[in-house]
């Protein structure tokens, strides 16, 4: 059952990004301002609702994972990455909250370099 709610939520999460990603192209501008702004909002509300409403014992489990996970996970991984930190942070582990951050956007930028070179590679062979 909790599959169907994280995919219902999901869902919503899903069009939410879509429709504000696009917000740069609105604007005339090359900055992914649309994504800048899924991360920010949803790191917003993830923090929000791990603070309150997960806590609250008035809504159901379900529900809880069906907008944690699928709704503001689908919006945007960006919130719960910047959540596991604070965790990591506040539990005073402290060297691995900077080493998830450095691996993260280092690992992150190393993965996407060599996807690219893959992707341009099949591309070339492709085209032959």
């Amino acid at each position: 059952m909790v599959s169907i709610v994280v995919g219902f939520f999901g869902m919503i999460g899903a069009l939410l990004r879509y429709e504000l990603s696009d917000i740069g192209l609105w604007q005339g501008t090359t900055f992914p301002i649309g994504t800048l702004l899924c991360n920010l909002i949803g790191c917003l509300v993830l923090g929000w609702f791990n603070q309150s409403i997960k806590r609250s014992e008035k809504i159901h489990t379900n529900i809880k994972i069906g907008i944690s996970t699928g709704l503001i996970g689908s919006f945007t991984t960006f919130s719960t990455f910047s959540v596991e930190t604070i965790e990591l942070f506040q539990k005073h582990h402290v060297s691995l909250g900077i080493l998830y951050i450095l691996v993260s956007l280092i690992g992150g930028w190393c993965f996407v370099f060599l996807g690219d070179k893959l992707g341009q590679r099949k591309h070339r062979e492709v085209s032959q």
